[in-house]
């Protein structure tokens, strides 16, 4: 039973279609229209599963024209239903803009879980999974601005990536993150799904083909900072000395072990032992 003047995210599968929802289908067969991305990727999915709920074209293209009407039938009490072409809508889709809207207007929204591209990758990937990121796609431009302001994270990334982009996001990967775990996904939920595990630097994939899922490790713990004590450094100095180091030396010796200037280690020098 669907609830009228209420929006509901329906996932589809993202290649077996085995894994569409028993609760999805009834969704579709029962609300007053569907939105979607490619209608014409839709219309055979609905064939599939015998549904004849009225299709709406609803993408990036068109969204700020058939958005606010999609919307203003909800509110007249129609009931509909967003899918995108594959997976959970709103996930790199411009799907996310109709539920935005939606949730301003004061439309009920409601999730209809089911298969997500990013979450399958991650769940096989053997990285981290109690903290991740998912990214998405990377933009055309300023790429490197924003895998610089990611290469600090300590939690695991999830990238989406076209065949003909893949190996040039693989460099850019390698470049930001150096020689990092990775596991890259394809045809997931397919018969020739595959998982390719290397290191970033290594890994490659042959005739790349497919919509791929990239997932990353984050970045190591970083070291805590050993305080560094006035006694160590004198006492380094001290054996430089006694080893027959001029002064000079010495310091200059003792203030690169330290990762110190030579004027701090000539102030502490000059406060504890003698002026030099």
């Amino acid at each position: 039973m669907v609830e009228s003047k209420t929006l509901y995210l329906c996932a589809t599968p993202i290649g077996n279609l085995d894994d569409m929802t028993f609760r999805a289908v009834d969704i579709l067969k029962s609300v007053d229209f569907i939105a979607a991305e490619d209608t014409r990727h839709t219309r055979k999915l609905l064939a599939h599963f015998d549904i004849h709920t009225p299709l709406v074209r609803c993408d990036a293209n068109n969204q700020s024209t058939v958005g606010a009407k999609l919307i203003d039938r909800m509110l007249n009490g129609e009931s509909a239903a967003l899918v995108t072409d594959a997976g959970t809508p709103a996930i790199s889709d411009p799907g996310a803009a109709l539920v935005r809207l939606a949730i301003d207007r004061g439309i009920v929204v409601v999730p209809i879980p089911g298969a997500c591209a990013a979450v399958n990758a991650l769940i096989a990937s053997g990285l981290d999974t109690d903290r991740f990121t998912f990214i998405g796609f990377l933009p055309s431009k300023n790429h490197c601005k924003l895998l610089d302001g990611l290469k600090d994270r300590r939690e695991t990334m999830i990238f989406y990536e076209a065949p003909h982009r893949l190996a040039r996001t693989l460099e850019k990967l390698f470049e930001a993150f150096g020689a990092r775990r990775i596991t890259i996904a394809r045809e997931l939920t397919k018969i020739h799904e595959e998982f390719i595990r290397g290191r970033l630097g290594a890994i490659s994939v042959d005739e790349p083909r497919g919509e791929f899922v990239l997932v990353v490790e984050g970045a190591d713990e970083p070291e805590p900072v050993k305080e560094i004590l006035d006694t160590d450094v004198l006492k380094v100095y001290n054996e430089l000395i006694s080893g027959g180091v001029e002064r000079k030396e010495a310091m200059r010796l003792t203030a690169k072990r330290f990762a110190l200037s030579r004027r701090d280690v000539y102030q502490l020098i000059v406060k504890e032992i003698e002026p030099l």
